[in-house]
């Protein structure tokens, strides 16, 4: 039994030794982890500033009748684009038409009178001469001539208002643009210089109204009197609440005279085109204002930048291809890409893909090379 015991105890103790042999055997590094590594980019660039605006039609006619008179026809498809000129609404003619052939009669009747008060007055002059009559019946003949002739002036001026009467009651587009819908259909009364009708926008080109704030508007005119940027038409780019970036072009035409003292802004005004009809009037716009004179800038990926409580740094790689960091101070966004304002070396490579495989600063890497802003390499499939 004791020889049992002490044969149990030995193989026991042969297998606790193997185990710590087991566990003590060293094991193999992982190797460096693989990052993407891309150079500082170097090049000339321009700041933009960001504001938030509104598209406005650059015309906007409330049309209504200059006659009154009952709608007899809407002659317009509501929502559609109309050229200038074209015929919207038809008010009834018949009461214009009357009055116009009316004033037509009277001046008829003012020339016949006009024409026999002439040769009255010829056949006066004849007689004064030869004394058969009075030289106060001559002047009332000559006199009759003159009332004539100012009647036939009033009776044609009243054509000219009877026919622009006539030709009021087509109602027809005043500008290019798209009409909205008919306010007034068909039986309706319209008064005169009151009823809305519909309204006409245009469409191309249209304005963007954006507000700048008052640090903003300050550094504008420092730049242009430093002759760093027009103090006009400065371009801008626009893009909508669907759309990604800024793809449209336009310029600033038209600043206010003076500052909102109670929201400290500026207004200003963007002038683009819409051949396409993709801006509408009262759509909410993105705007990019020129922010600044041309510069050389170091840009980087803003998906190498890192936190440590309010400071801002990157790892660049350093010798032996070690994860060096380096704190830096931020600039603007430019064309996708951050500016580095301090910090870096124009010919530092930083870590931008993969970063959070660094633990610690001077920690091994594997670095592939990509450029400055590009998406991070496709990883690559095990063959089987």
């Amino acid at each position: 039994m004791t020889h049992q015991i002490a044969l149990t105890a030995g193989l026991l103790a042969v297998l606790v030794m193997a185990g710590c042999t087991s566990q003590a055997e060293p094991s193999s590094a992982p190797p460096p982890p693989e990052v993407s590594v891309a150079q500082v980019l170097n090049k000339q660039v321009r700041e933009w500033d960001d504001f938030t605006g509104r598209v406005s039609a650059v015309e906007t006619v409330e049309l209504r009748p200059r006659v009154s008179g009952y709608v007899e026809r809407v002659a317009f498809q509501e929502g559609q684009e109309v050229k200038k000129g074209d015929l919207l609404f038809v008010i009834d003619q018949r009461r214009y038409q009357a009055q116009f052939a009316q004033a037509q009669a009277e001046l008829e009747r003012t020339r016949a009178e006009a024409r026999l008060a002439q040769t009255q007055d010829k056949r006066a002059q004849t007689l004064v001469e030869a004394k058969a009559i009075s030289r106060e019946e001559f002047e009332t003949r000559r006199a009759a001539t003159t009332q004539s002739n100012a009647a036939v002036r009033a009776a044609e001026a009243a054509v000219q208002n009877a026919q622009l009467d006539l030709q009021f009651t087509q109602v027809r587009a005043p500008i290019d643009g798209r009409a909205g819908r008919a306010l007034v259909t068909e039986g309706n009364l319209a008064q005169a210089d009151a009823t809305m009708l519909t309204t006409v926008v245009s469409q191309d080109p249209v304005y963007v109204y954006f507000e700048s704030d008052e640090q903003s508007f300050l550094r504008y005119q420092e730049l242009a009197r430093k002759g760093e940027r027009a103090e006009s038409k400065n371009p801008v780019r626009v893009g909508l609440a669907s759309e990604q970036g800024y793809p449209h072009e336009g310029t600033v035409d038209f600043i206010d005279n003076q500052v909102d003292s109670t929201t400290g802004t500026i207004r200003a005004r963007a002038v683009l085109r819409n051949p396409d009809r993709i801006f509408t009037p009262g759509l909410f716009a993105r705007v990019q204002l020129e922010g600044s004179g041309e510069f050389k800038a170091m840009l980087i990926d803003d998906k190498a930048v890192l936190t440590d409580q309010d400071r801002k740094y990157v790892y660049v790689l350093g010798p032996k291809n070690a994860a060096v960091r380096k704190d830096i101070v931020l600039g603007r966004v430019v064309d996708g890409l951050r500016v580095v304002s301090s910090g870096l070396m124009p010919t530092d490579k930083v870590i931008v893909h993969g970063v959070q495989k660094v633990f610690f600063p001077g920690m091994p890497v594997t670095p592939k090379k990509i450029a400055m802003g590009a998406p991070p390499p496709a990883p690559q499939v095990a063959m089987k």
